[in-house]
């Protein structure tokens, strides 16, 4: 295929817009704040984003290349009641922002394993970036993977030179100005998302699909004589002969237990994202990040709108007229394409190359999120917290850079071997959930669950607990938890993965497989195995059944000095020891503005003094007292 020399300057032109924009964002910031060159500042920004710059950044973050892509895939392959993704990401936004977002910047963690790592000891803790990662890549890649499609069906340009130069391009301006730089572009690529869709959708009859679907219920004869122009347009769509079934989709009884566990997936497995935590810890209040997630859901679900419609234009589409014989495209060969194909095929070339800068913008938009966020979590939470805590600020953002350029090349790689880009996707959830062997495939229409899944089953829970049940979470709940959960999983089977099925869940098919929603069942064991072992191992120790030494994880430390201290004042008559629970009692009474957590280790540091004893393990790492 030749290359279409008017849309590969068209998109040159656009990346230079996006790498100057990002460029001036970061020399903008620095000018202006010279003091502020510290981690805090690279990946939040100084926590001081607006409210117009954090509304865009965070919906700009969710509406990337493979949802675009994805949505009209699965709408032209399956129909729209299988488009789960853009909903289910959609109400996750809304549920983090009621549930999680307020009490994480509240606490002013700087990344979304700081909880965890703080309560849990640095190591522990840091077991849990192993599935972020994987699912940060894997979301990447998708992107990346997406954006490849697009330019080499409308450029004809080489998937790999599409795939690298894009990657490149992000990589650069996010090394330059960091959130700074990425939250400016977002801004830039989200009004490229939302004006060049529209245009798309104006000249390929998605009025027309509007229309007719609305006459579906009822008939409006005076504006279809209005949309009549549009049709001329595109003689290839027919929308008299789709009917509702068709675009919409059906399912079928077997598959009720399946279509509601991906909902339950994309939602509870859409939370736990540093992308998404990233940005509510760069606002400058609680209230804030709460708001702009509402928001940024409401936004996510208004930018699914266009792409869905042009899935039904696909479905409703003469291709062998479209594309004057030259092309037999299918669902099932040609899924992954569609939305060029559309592009391509159904619209002027200026109208394609406007649609190509959407899913360009929207691809670039996420990708360069993802870079930053797992970078961040890598140079914080694994570098800085478990080998380097003294490290200099100047230091760990070296790192970042560094950290930047392995997952650019990393999301590339995997980016030019993926086959379904909805498929990777979901699966990006899932590969969150893969825990320590880090399993991160794709499974939606079998392509794209299994990395969602994987976040759902083992991220999920720990991240539910550490936010809302901190008091009696301990390392020994989170290990078993991750254990049992993740065990559970790979005895379900994967075929992606060529594991057998070990253990049948009820409704097991032999033909269609596991049909019960096995995988939410994986997640409440893992969560209620959380609970369980907790408060078993807080009985234990704290009521003397087995002595601390015995704590290998370093857990209930604190009790030893507690049961020492009451030792101490028994003995001696005019001497009194406070011990850490009075300290915490002390402080609810006072006037004190600092947080529970720091107090509890300044009281227990103030013990340790008087002890030869060895820090706790589960201590807090001095890397999160910056």
């Amino acid at each position: 295929m030749a290359i279409n020399v008017g849309g590969l300057v068209s998109i040159i032109v656009f990346y230079l817009i996006i790498l100057a924009v990002g460029i001036w964002a970061g020399w903008r910031h620095g000018n202006k704040n010279k003091k502020e060159t510290g981690t805090e500042s690279v990946m939040l920004a100084g926590r001081n984003m607006g409210v117009f710059v954090g509304i865009m950044t965070m919906t700009a973050t969710w509406v990337d290349g493979g949802y675009i892509m994805g949505s009209a895939e699965v709408v032209f392959t399956s129909g729209v009641a299988w488009c789960q993704a853009p909903f289910g990401y959609a109400v996750a936004l809304f549920l983090g922002g009621l549930f999680f977002a307020g009490p994480m910047r509240s606490a002013g963690y700087h990344t979304m394993l700081d909880p965890f790592q703080e309560k849990y000891g640095a190591k522990i803790g840091g077991i849990l970036y192993l599935p972020a990662l994987c699912g940060e890549i894997l979301w990447s890649s998708a992107i990346l993977a997406s954006l490849g499609s697009t330019l080499s069906v409308i450029l004809g340009l080489d998937n790999t030179i599409a795939v690298l130069t894009s990657a490149s391009v992000a990589m650069l301006y996010t090394l330059f100005g960091g959130l700074y730089s990425v939250a400016y572009t977002d801004v830039v690529q989200l009004f490229c998302v939302a004006i060049g869709l529209v245009i798309s959708n104006l000249y390929s009859d998605i009025i027309l699909v509007s229309i007719e679907i609305l006459n579906t219920y009822v008939d409006i004869q005076i504006i279809k004589i209005l949309c009549v122009p549009f049709a001329w347009n595109n003689p290839a769509v027919d929308m008299e002969n789709i009917s509702p079934a068709t675009w919409g989709g059906t399912i079928k009884t077997h598959e009720i237990g399946i279509y509601t566990e991906n909902y339950l997936l994309l939602i509870m497995g859409g939370i736990p994202w540093q992308v998404y935590f990233q940005r509510v810890l760069a606002f400058r209040t609680p209230k804030q990040a709460q708001t702009m997630s509402y928001v940024a859901g409401l936004g996510s679900i208004l930018l699914a709108v266009p792409p869905i419609l042009l899935g039904v234009v696909a479905g409703a589409t003469d291709w062998n007229l479209a594309t004057n014989g030259t092309m037999n495209i299918t669902a099932e060969e040609n899924g992954k394409i569609i939305l060029p194909l559309v592009l391509q095929y159904l619209t002027p070339p200026w109208v394609s190359y406007i649609g190509l800068g959407a899913v360009s913008a929207a691809a670039m938009s996420s990708a360069d999120s993802s870079m930053l966020s797992s970078s961040s979590m890598f140079a914080r939470n694994i570098y800085q917290a478990i080998f380097f805590p003294w490290a200099s600020e100047r230091h760990v953002v070296r790192v970042i850079w560094v950290a930047i350029v392995v997952v650019a090349a990393l999301a590339s790689l995997v980016a030019l071997t993926v086959n379904s880009i909805y498929g990777l996707l979901y699966d990006s959830i899932q590969a969150i959930q893969c825990e320590i062997c880090c399993i991160s495939i794709i499974f939606y229409d079998d392509d794209s669950v299994l990395s969602a899944d994987l976040v759902y089953v083992l991220l999920f829970p720990q991240l539910l607990l550490i936010i809302h049940w901190k008091k009696y979470c301990n390392s020994y709940g989170s290990i078993v938890s991750m254990i049992t959960g993740f065990v559970f999983r790979i005895l379900g089977g994967e075929p992606l993965l060529g594991l057998p099925v070990v253990l049948e869940y009820p409704f097991y098919d032999d033909e269609l497989g596991q049909l019960f929603p096995f995988r939410t069942l994986c997640m409440i064991i893992a969560l209620l195995s959380h609970v369980l072992v907790s408060l078993l191992a807080h009985c234990i120790f704290r009521n003397g059944y087995l002595s601390t030494k015995w704590d290998l994880l370093g857990c209930f430390d604190d009790f030893s000095f507690e049961s020492s201290a009451r030792q101490r004042s028994r003995t001696d008559e005019g001497k009194t020891i406070g011990d850490s629970s009075s300290c915490r009692m002390s402080n609810d009474s006072s006037e004190a503005t600092t947080s529970a957590s720091q107090f509890e280790l300044i009281s227990r540091s103030s013990t340790l003094e008087h002890l030869p004893v060895q820090m706790p393990q589960g201590e807090v790492n001095p890397a999160f007292s910056s």
